[in-house]
């Protein structure tokens, strides 16, 4: 019956926790842990462990509060993490493209017609999203630490997630306008080699995962009261 208070308490505290499956484990383990020593002190005072284990998760403090502190330092934690990949993983992709495009179609000139302005316009602005929106996680990666002395987590963890979720879309935009305006030039084009089409299908593939990642902290970010 004891047992089944503190039981109880962690299968609760687990079911509202949204993050990092290994931060979420380890949270789970330091609260049980945390309970057993307490239940130990209370039955070395007399206690019988009944009436141990429901004081010690009385003193813990009510589910919902607990839950509430620990969802934050998820958010922060997995936005930390999305804002990282977000930072690295952007400006190597793109370097990795543009030299693949460079050796493998060689430079926007070489397509027969040149392209027109507006055209390259779009190439342009495309090829600036990933620098743009890497830099911005990097910057609030940094300003995230500095802030983080004065300013409440749970508001740092929904600004992270927002921030990376807006990092995606902005690449995401560009992408999907340069292969618009591609198609609405020459349709011809987006008919590229095999090594290229499969650089365009992990290009797609990772920025696919990253809005996921950054969807996924927005959730654990949203749910914190």
């Amino acid at each position: 019956m004891g047992t089944d208070v503190i039981d109880r308490y962690v299968t609760d505290l687990g079911s509202r926790l949204q993050g990092s499956k290994k931060q979420v484990r380890d949270l789970i383990t330091e609260t049980r842990d945390s309970l057993e020593d307490a239940t130990e002190a209370h039955l070395e005072q007399g206690l019988t462990e009944t009436e141990a284990r429901k004081k010690a998760v009385e003193e813990f403090g009510p589910v919902k509060e607990i839950a509430n502190e620990y969802q934050a330092e998820l958010a922060v934690a997995y936005g930390t993490r999305t804002l990282i990949w977000l930072a690295i993983i952007l400006p190597l992709m793109h370097m990795a493209w543009e030299y693949g495009r460079m050796l493998l179609i060689g430079p926007w000139q070489d397509f027969g017609t040149p392209p027109p302005s507006w055209y390259l316009f779009i190439a342009k602005a495309n090829d600036l999203t990933s620098g743009v929106a890497s830099g911005v996680a990097l910057v609030a990666l940094v300003l995230g630490r500095i802030l983080a002395r004065k300013y409440d987590t749970k508001l740092l963890a929904k600004l992270a997630a927002a921030i990376a979720l807006l990092a995606v879309g902005v690449v995401l935009l560009g992408n999907v306008a340069i292969l618009v305006a591609t198609a609405h030039l020459d349709v011809s084009r987006l008919m590229q080699s095999l090594p290229m089409s499969i650089a365009s299908l992990i290009s797609w593939t990772v920025i696919i995962r990253l809005g996921l990642l950054a969807r996924r902290c927005l959730s654990c970010a949203t749910i914190v009261g």
